[in-house]
This record gives C-alpha cells, structure tokens and sequence, in this order.
C-alpha cells in the first residue's frame, strides 16, 4: 500500500516539473519572436545584393563570325590551244595589273598575221589600178570615145575591189587578236597563287594556268540578324566603321561597312553585309574565320542595370527595386540592348537600387536587408563578349520563378 503511494506521489512531481520547464520555454520563445522584425508577409527581410542603375550612352553593337573574301579574283585560262613556251613569274608572287605571265608558241599566229597583211597589200594595189582605170574611162566618157556603161562596168569593179580591201583589213585585225592571245598578263593587282604549268605544256581554254588574287584592299563578309537590318542600312549610309578581330593581333583591324545584300535568308533569318579593309601588312586571308563587330546605332542616355537584376516572369520581364526604406517592389521593365553582363532598360530610372542577387526570397512590398559581405558590384562595358552576337531585340538570360 505505501509502496503506490509513494509511485504515485513520484509521477505528480514529474508532471508538475516538465509543465513547468514547457512554459518556461514557450514564453522565451514568444520573447525572442516579440523581438524579430517581420515583413509584410510575416517573414524575415530576405538577404540580398544591390546594384545601382545607371545612365550612359550604349552603342548597339552586333558581333559575329565573318569569313574574309577577295574583292577580286581571277581564274586565268588561255583562249586558244597552243604550247607553253616562257613562264615569267613565280607562284606566291605579288603581280601588277598589265604583268606579263605565259608566253604561247605564236610562229604560227605569226605567220597567219603575215599572210593577212600582204593579202591586204594585193587587194590594196588592184584596188589604185581600178581607180586610175575608172578616171581615165570618165576622162573617155566626156569624149565621147567609149560608151558609158563601159565606165559603169569599171565603177563596179572598183566597187568590188574596195569591199575585198575592207575584209582583208579585218582579217588583219583577226590575226592581229589571235597573235595578242600567246601573251596572258595579269588582268588585277594581286597575288599568284600555285603554278603548275611549264614551259612545254600543251594548255587549252578549259585548263586554268593560274589565279591571281587581289590582296590589297580586302573584305570580310558577315551575316546580320534580320532584326538589325533597319540599323544596318542607315549604317551603311553613312559608310559605318567595322572591327575584325584576328587571332595572333592585340589591336582590331578597322574597316568601313560597303555592302548590304538585297535579301534576308529566310531559312536563317540573316543578311549579308560586306565591309573593306586596308590589307598592306596581309593580315587577313581568303577564307579566313575572324570575328566582326559593328555599332549600328547609340542609345543616348539609356538606364543600364546588370542583366541578373532581370525576371522572366509569365505576365513578361520585371525586376526588384528598392527604395530608402529597403522595401522591394516588383516593376516591368523592357529590355532595350543586351551587352555584355548589361541590360539597357526602360522602366528604371538612374539610381535606383535593383535586385541581383536574392530576388528569389523576395516578395513584392517585402523587406530587404543588404548583404554586407557581397562583393561590389563592378560596372559594366559597352562592349560585347567576343564571340557573342546582341541585337537591340535581345532578351534577357536568367530566369526567376
């Protein structure tokens, strides 16, 4: 009987201790929330990094892969079927216009040339003996020693003789081309590519001796996104300057935008666009890859923000921004020009702090506390990464929940 008593009176102590140790905990922890500070939505301030919006002038500048292409190039062929009897230049040689290459085997053009011109020089002796002969037979006419038709007859004759004279003149010219044929010189300024031909080469007009390939100066040509085309015109108005990027060079080479093709590829949704280079030193090559880059237009005084301040969110793109009192407020923006880690933007005004990092937490009307062991935010360059291509359409590239 004293022994459940006594359990009893052990299990009362119990409760009474842990109902006491339970409500000494809950009115610490009721003490401890009294204290948090809250948002409007009842939670903590969501932990953030800041940026400032600022203001500049952007080039809006597209940059992609162009191949470089000779202004000219020749395929030279001969026009007849000769023998090859003098080469006079070296493959990689730098010609001139007007530069003797290939001498073909032209006794026989010669000998032609010859014959035509003494046929010319008979023809050409009948042709003074029937005119003395038509002169006198007038002279008889008036006369009256010799009929009239017999003058008409010689007048015929003469006639005759002066339309052989004339064939013979152009059989002359005839020769006189086919003899200019032996001799194939440059027809640019340029560069010789590989030569296979020597002398004693049995060449025809479907064999090609030789290219010659100008130089100095060069294109490069680069498709444009179609978004840009407007741009791109006004740009190659007023002759816009294009940047190549070479491989191996520190400095970009400089040229001039001086041609936009008549149509946009509709399978790719691109357009052509070629710009000239002053190429003295060579540094750019037929058929090389470089990267170009062309400003088409500037917005002046555009708000710029860094692109992870933007959402892509379903009713379209916003950001976080957050006044004096470190409350965050969602707000649509539009994205004007992407470049580089930059966003030109309209819908923010300078200075305003935006959201990078963080905005995930956030709520619209919440509160915000600033990361203070974020690194500061580095400002941003007009230019664009290499390799990439931005277009004042472009849109931005993280997106948020």
């Amino acid at each position: 009987m004293k022994t459940n008593v006594a359990v009893a009176l052990a299990g009362v102590l119990i409760v009474a201790v842990a109902g006491g140790w339970w409500s000494l905990s809950g009115n610490k922890l009721a003490a401890k929330n009294d204290k948090a500070p809250t948002t409007a939505g009842g939670g903590a301030p969501a932990l953030v990094t800041l940026a400032t919006a600022e203001k500049q002038d952007v080039p809006v500048t597209v940059q992609v892969n162009g191949s470089v292409v000779s202004l000219n190039s020749v395929d030279l062929r001969p026009q007849v079927t000769n023998t090859v009897s003098a080469v006079h230049v070296k493959e990689g040689q730098f010609v001139k216009a007007g530069q003797l290459l290939f001498t073909l085997d032209d006794r026989n053009d010669q000998a032609n040339l010859a014959r035509a011109r003494a046929q010319q020089q008979k023809d050409e002796a009948t042709m003074a003996d029937l005119e003395r002969q038509y002169k006198r037979s007038q002279d008889l006419v008036a006369q009256n020693f010799i009929a009239k038709s017999a003058a008409d007859a010689t007048l015929s004759q003469l006639e005759a003789q002066r339309a052989a004279v004339a064939a013979d003149r152009a059989a002359v010219q005839s020769a006189q081309v086919a003899l200019g044929y032996a001799t194939l010189r440059a027809p640019i300024a340029g560069r010789i590519g590989a030569v296979n031909i020597y002398p004693g080469t049995l060449v025809q007009p479907t064999l090609s001796l030789v290219t010659v390939t100008q130089l100095d100066p060069i294109a490069v040509s680069f498709p444009v996104p179609e978004g840009n085309l407007q741009d791109l015109l006004a740009a190659a108005r007023t002759r816009s300057k294009v940047e190549a990027v070479v491989t191996g060079r520190k400095e970009p080479l400089n040229g001039t935008l001086d041609f936009v093709d008549n149509t946009v590829d509709p399978q790719i949704g691109t357009v052509r666009a070629k710009a000239v280079f002053s190429n003295a030193d060579q540094s750019l090559w037929p058929g090389q890859f470089v990267g170009t880059r062309i400003t088409v237009r500037t917005l002046d005084g555009a708000t710029v923000v860094p692109a992870a301040a933007l959402m892509m969110l379903a009713d379209g793109t916003s950001l976080y921004v957050v006044d004096e009192s470190r409350t965050a407020t969602r707000r649509k923006v539009k994205t004007l020009h992407t470049f580089g880690t930059k966003v030109a933007v309209s819908g923010v005004e300078p200075g305003e702090q935006v959201v990078i990092e963080g905005s995930q937490n956030v709520r619209p009307g919440g509160k915000v506390r600033v990361d203070a062991k974020a690194p500061a935010v580095p400002n941003g360059t007009t230019g664009v990464t290499p390799g990439s291509a931005a277009s004042s359409d472009a849109k931005p590239v993280r997106e948020r929940a």
